[in-house]
């Protein structure tokens, strides 16, 4: 059988072919990183014609792809996010926010977004900043009368900032793979961030406006009652301050950053009386397996790309594009537009892990008008958002599921409904940075230049 196929197909026919394998295998529910590691063995097998290759991947892979120094930043970051979970920090940043957005219009919504950015902030993570925001202000919402649809789409669209807003994990992963520098990417990811936040909270304004009965109100606080409503929050300051500004600024490194990051939340989660030695046992187990389950696909796309790259996949394709005189602006609109199906039934690493390694020689040789040592940050953030559509678009936008899950009495086509107006200003924040890439790489070019 194997002979067979070696002697009808080529070996860029058998690299395109492993796609087709793979989001087979994906659509049978084998995990993604068995998949991959299965598919890249077999294809290395194929193209070589014999197994040397493949035992030489098998005996030095794993230790050349994992003693990598930039993946000691994921488990940190992880771990940052669990203590500042328990350190209940998404509590002080929803009712700080609260205090001062909860009586206007659409006000609470707005707040449970803006504390999602700030919980994002020291978090990382989208499904820990949706879960963790999600505890704290869907009871709030609801008292106050907001819908099922608005209080479940503006949670799970807040979520999204958790890998927008640096630091942010699925950022981390994609420097990795592209080989970028992660301190750029955190850098160019700050602006994108911000107008997703803004973005998110006019969509809640005329969101309401549109949908009368929609939101419901609660009384305007005096100042001195927002004033002491932000006082728990210097801490969320000063550990931001601490990891991105150490960042920018060169004082740390990014895993330096990291611990420091670790510390802190660490610190504040003891203050609070919520690091019992339990708390600490199950963060480190909770960020080890999370941790085990992200190197294993880095491990497992590892193989699958040496194999394409062995059947000349990532090289024929950018020669292709590059001889075939397509605009780069449809190269790019159109590998985004994938990325848009994709979100509808892959989840965000995945994505990332199946795409990159292909895109990335072809997108990097293609000319936007900027400087060629730019155009890989700026298509990682815009990699970056199309996946964090790909969280809240259905059927299988993971935020929805997790909000959905904690919202008693709220079907889940109501919470598609609340979900599409913001996946719409995802678009539209898209469609802005592909026009004008300098609004990505202003920090950049201000911190870096």
């Amino acid at each position: 059988m194997l002979e067979l196929l070696t002697a009808t197909f080529t070996d860029l026919q058998i690299g395109l072919l492993s796609f087709g394998v793979l989001l087979v295998l994906i659509a049978f529910r084998i995990p993604l990183a068995a998949a991959m590691f299965a598919v890249g063995l077999l294809g290395t097998y194929l193209v070589a014609g014999n197994m040397r290759m493949m035992d030489s991947q098998l005996k030095t892979f794993a230790y050349g792809t994992l003693t990598n120094y930039s993946l000691s930043i994921i488990p940190l970051f992880l771990l940052m996010s669990e203590f500042a979970m328990r350190g209940g920090m998404s509590s002080a940043l929803f009712k700080a926010a609260e205090a001062c957005l909860g009586h206007k219009k659409g006000g609470l919504a707005m707040a449970a977004i803006g504390a999602s950015a700030g919980f994002g902030a020291v978090c990382g993570s989208s499904l820990a900043t949706a879960s963790s925001m999600g505890r704290v202000a869907l009871p709030e919402l609801h008292r106050a009368g907001y819908s099922g649809a608005l209080s479940t789409g503006a949670l799970a669209a807040g979520g999204t900032l958790g890998i927008l807003i640096p630091p942010s994990v699925v950022l981390v992963v994609y420097a990795i793979l592209a080989e970028e520098n992660i301190e750029k990417l955190f850098t160019a990811a700050f602006v994108p961030g911000i107008l997703a936040m803004l973005g998110y909270m006019l969509t809640v304004a005329i969101y309401t406006r549109m949908v009368p009965g929609s939101a419901g109100s609660i009384e305007r606080l005096p100042y001195k009652d927002r004033f002491r409503a932000l006082i728990p929050v210097w801490p969320v300051i000063v550990i931001f301050t601490l990891v991105i500004g150490g960042i920018y600024t060169g004082a740390f490194s990014p895993t330096a950053a990291a611990a420091v990051g670790v510390a802190g939340t660490a610190l504040v989660a003891w203050f609070k009386r919520a690091l019992t030695w339990e708390a600490v046992r199950d963060s480190l187990l909770s960020t080890a397996q999370t941790s085990a389950m992200i190197f294993f696909i880095i491990l497992a796309a590892g193989v699958f790309n040496s194999f394409l790259s062995s059947a000349q996949v990532p090289q024929t394709l950018a020669a292709y594009f590059f001889e075939a005189q397509v605009s780069p602006w449809t190269i790019l609109i159109g590998m985004l537009l994938l990325y848009l199906v994709l979100g509808t039934v892959m989840d965000s690493l995945a994505m990332i892990f199946l795409t990159v390694p292909i895109f990335i020689p072809i997108i990097t040789q293609l000319d936007f008008g900027i400087p060629p040592a730019e155009v890989g940050i700026w298509f990682g953030i815009l990699v970056l958002m199309s996946a964090e559509i790909g969280l809240i678009t259905p059927p299988v936008g993971m935020n929805l599921f997790v909000i959905n899950a904690m919202s008693k009495g709220v079907g889940i086509g109501q919470t598609y409904r609340g979900a599409l107006p913001f996946v719409l200003s995802d678009i539209i924040r898209i469609t802005v940075l592909v026009a004008f890439p300098s609004i990505t790489m202003f920090m950049v070019r201000l911190f870096f230049s």
